[in-house]
């Protein structure tokens, strides 16, 4: 009887809480309070059956109490990411207003692409947003092998752009797959890890290793070096917020660290790697190959030395190409001067900052992972290519994210912005995963 007395409790408070997401949590947390009040009682001498009455009792009016709990467990959604979204939106119009090097006549065409781009990116943030991003945890696998078939759909059929093969054309759109698969292989090694301890057996570490260094081979393959380092930093940040045991922890490091000094060595030790090595040496001394590779670094130079405080307009457009896809910082510097850049890099920055932060304000280890993993391929990509830029770090095929012209980038980010928008929408409707150790507000 008592039993049907608190199951009407319960329907009576969650009946208050709008956000059905939470029910089971709510329900789940006053169930355990109800027998914790129940079993004090009868330690107290009563009966079960007035225990349990006077249990109910103690937990208060249940219409109250769900109006509480309303208040508590209620979707989030974080304005300020949203707005700098659009504001990031907004500046990546800039660099093809008036024109692209190489495609004069074609501003209409670009700009045209780019709306279409974001209308899907809305579409797609929009629709993650009230997608339970749990649903993707289980399905690690198909995101990985369906991005190990991608990989090898490409190497036999896509198109070499820039010395890399990793387009491909379906009904007359052009992919870019190497991109997609860094957001597959991001999305697989976050359900991995949040079950890491899972694969505490040596088999199952054997499956990790391979897991791991599969994707860093396909890459070098294209080759893409940049998406590989975007690829090993998200999937090193995932880890080290995985909740990982210690043991496993050190026992995976050591695997992982010996394969890659024997990878290094070999790769090193290759003849075929010579170009690599020498653009390396550009790199550190442009003057060396003036003519050359070094040129570019020369060049980048020069437009930023000349770029002034306020810049020379949007009309003066600097001839390097690929500058809205590589160089999308450059431009916006060199037209619109130093002054715009320090803002736009204080807006990133802070896109960044505000992303990182919402990882810590879940209390699950999958939306954790994913709002870590998220950040990592923003801030990795926004920090090369500005410093890219500046020849601080070597040229290679890095975008910026949302602002560099593509729409297969585009897509892929907003997906990923949608994803962390989910985690954020039920930071507060979410069952515990994880200890939280501080709850920042």
């Amino acid at each position: 009887m008592s039993g049907a007395r608190f199951k009407e409790f319960l329907l009576k408070v969650t009946s208050k809480v709008k956000a059905k997401e939470a029910h089971p949590m709510i329900e789940k947390e006053l169930t355990n309070h109800y027998h914790m009040l129940s079993e004090t009682f009868q330690a107290d001498g009563r009966l079960k059956e007035d225990a349990e009455k006077k249990a109910i009792k103690e937990m208060g009016n249940p219409f109250t109490l769900g109006e509480n709990l309303n208040r508590i467990h209620k979707p989030k959604m974080d304005w300020l990411l949203v707005v700098l979204f659009v504001i990031l939106a907004a500046i990546s119009f800039l660099p093809i207003m008036n024109g692209v090097p190489g495609f004069p006549n074609d501003t209409t065409y670009f700009i045209n692409r780019q709306i279409i781009g974001y209308t899907f990116a809305v579409l797609i943030i929009g629709g993650l947003l009230f997608f339970d991003y749990r649903k993707l945890q289980n399905l690690w696998i198909v995101f990985y092998v369906f991005a190990l078939l991608l990989h090898i759909y490409t190497g036999l059929f896509g198109v070499t752009v820039w010395g890399s093969k990793n387009w491909i054309h379906i009904l007359g759109i052009s992919i870019d797959t190497s991109i997609v698969t860094l957001f597959l292989f991001f999305l697989a090694w976050a359900g991995i890890f949040s079950k890491i301890n899972k694969f505490s057996s040596w088999k199952k570490q054997v499956v990790l290793f391979f897991l791991f260094w599969i994707p860093i081979l396909s890459y070098i393959m294209i080759p893409n070096y940049g998406l590989m380092t975007i690829y090993f930093f998200t999937i090193m940040l995932m880890f080290l917020f995985s909740s990982v045991h210690k043991r496993l922890a050190i026992q995976l490091v050591t695997v992982n660290l010996t394969a890659f000094v024997i990878f290094l060595t070999v790769f090193i030790a290759l003849p075929s790697n010579e170009y690599i090595f020498q653009r390396l040496s550009v790199f550190l001394n442009p003057t060396i190959d003036q003519a050359g590779n070094g040129y570019w670094y020369l060049l980048l130079q020069e437009i930023f030395a000349q770029s002034g405080w306020f810049g020379h307009g949007l009309d003066a457009i600097p001839s390097v190409p690929s500058m809205h896809t590589d160089f999308p910082f450059l431009f916006l510097v060199h037209t619109l001067g130093w002054a715009f850049g320090i803002i736009l890099c204080l807006i990133l920055l802070t896109f960044i900052v505000r992303i990182s932060r919402n990882a810590f304000k879940t209390k699950d280890l999958y939306g954790r992972l994913l709002v870590i993993g998220g950040t990592t391929l923003f801030a990795v990509p926004t920090c090369w290519n500005i410093l890219m830029g500046f020849g601080l770090l070597p040229i290679t095929k890095m975008y910026l994210p949302i602002i560099s012209y593509g729409n297969t980038m585009l897509i892929i980010y907003a997906a990923i912005i949608g994803l962390i928008l989910s985690v954020y929408r039920r930071k507060d409707l979410v069952e515990p995963t994880i200890k939280m150790q501080k709850t920042i507000k």
